[in-house]
């Protein structure tokens, strides 16, 4: 099986003994609020998903991060995974201080062992990461919200909860364990925000023809108003997977965490998340993790190609502008098909939300009948 990235699966979520210490000893300790999202952060840091991560970055780490894309002993890490508060004083260095939701301050959620309180170079950062400094990008919004100084240290997780949708969020160490018992020597990751369309559906069998399975892992977490609720984009895979897909080939499992919408570095920071869940390879696509017009529609592909020996996941790259073909009879690419016009079918993810809204079932040829049905059940289907 693949190695987690850096070499070693992290595991700081406590248990027995040292679990009833922790919720002890976090019921004396002071209390850092912190968002939903952060406290996602913190639970895959435990958990393994950020792997080789095992806290908040350090200064050290931060500035490697993005400077060069690496840890400081070289291992690749595109985007630093921080936590922000507002004044320098709101936690110690060497101290310990507990976790808690905004929205239910009285339950910790981890502990945090704190090491240092840094200052961070908002404008730098957000121009590495997402490549540009403009603050219509949302992730760049993002980061010239968040507080001024950023807190470094290890986390210890006390409540593993695993969250709404706890029946296909399988941690790391455990959809390793699975990928063993099914004989899975090969798993491919389709990372997703949308719900499925016919050429969503060719493009996962295709792949299916290459490896032993399939990992459909839609991203659970903090999105931008117009992308579909979370509960929606799960009711529709397991519509399209329950109809249309081999039980034994196919695996649909969450990644809790928040759209970053860094482009190239956000599927380079996909491909270490899957490795670490175990996937051999993932699927890249055109704009992978993009938003607006800030990023090349290869760019992503290009820059995952040109690092995947060392990152060892290895990209299938989907190139060029998908339709489904009438004249072909199959979903069709300006790579693939020399036709165009009325005998093409679009699969524009705006005409499908219009269509969508209007209650307007598209034609077959787009989206599965079944698909579309169980997204009708749903009041509100897109973020607001």
């Amino acid at each position: 099986m693949i190695a987690p990235h850096g070499g070693k699966l992290v595991n700081r979520v406590l248990e027995g003994d040292a679990l009833e210490e922790a919720r002890s000893r976090a019921a004396d300790l002071p209390r850092l609020a912190v968002t939903e999202e952060i406290l996602s952060d913190a639970r895959n840091l435990a958990r393994g998903v950020f792997s080789p991560l095992e806290g908040f970055v350090t200064e050290q780490q931060f500035n490697s991060i993005v400077n060069d894309e690496r840890l400081p002993d070289g291992t690749i890490f595109p985007i630093p995974i921080f936590l922000t508060v507002d004044e320098p004083d709101a936690v110690a260095a060497g101290s310990q201080v507990a976790l808690v939701s905004e929205s239910d301050p009285e339950s910790p959620v981890a502990i945090l062992n704190v090491e240092e309180i840094y200052q961070w170079d908002k404008e730098k950062a957000a121009a590495s990461v997402f490549g540009t400094a403009d603050t219509d990008h949302p992730g760049v919004t993002g980061y010239h919200a968040r507080g001024d100084h950023a807190v470094g240290g290890t986390v210890d997780l006390i409540d593993n909860d695993r969250g709404p949708f706890a029946e296909v969020n399988l941690f790391p160490a455990e959809t390793r364990a699975l990928f063993e018992e099914r004989g899975w020597r090969t798993v491919c990751a389709f990372q997703t925000r949308n719900v499925p369309h016919a050429g969503h559906e060719d493009l996962q069998k295709t792949v299916l023809g290459l490896v032993d399975a399939l990992m459909i892992q839609p991203v659970i977490g903090k999105k931008k108003s117009g992308d579909y609720q979370d509960a929606v984009i799960i009711a529709a895979y397991e519509a399209l997977i329950a109809n249309y897909f081999h039980p034994d080939r196919v695996l649909l499992n969450i990644l809790p965490t928040e759209m970053r919408y860094a482009g190239p570095k956000e599927a380079i920071l996909h491909g270490i998340m899957r490795k670490n869940y175990g996937c051999t390879h993932i699927i890249i696509g055109r704009d992978h993790a993009g938003v607006g017009n800030y990023y090349g529609e290869e760019e992503a592909i290009e820059k995952f190609e040109a690092m995947a020996d060392e990152l060892e996941i290895m990209p299938i790259t989907i190139r060029g502008d998908f339709w489904y073909c009438c004249e072909c009879g199959r979903v069709a690419s300006n790579r693939t098909c020399p036709h165009d016009g009325d005998a093409c079918l679009s699969f524009s993810c705006t005409e499908i939300r219009a269509m969508i809204r209007e209650g307007t079932p598209p034609r077959s040829e787009i989206m599965r009948k079944e698909v579309f049905e169980v997204i009708q059940q749903f009041d509100q289907p897109f973020c607001e």
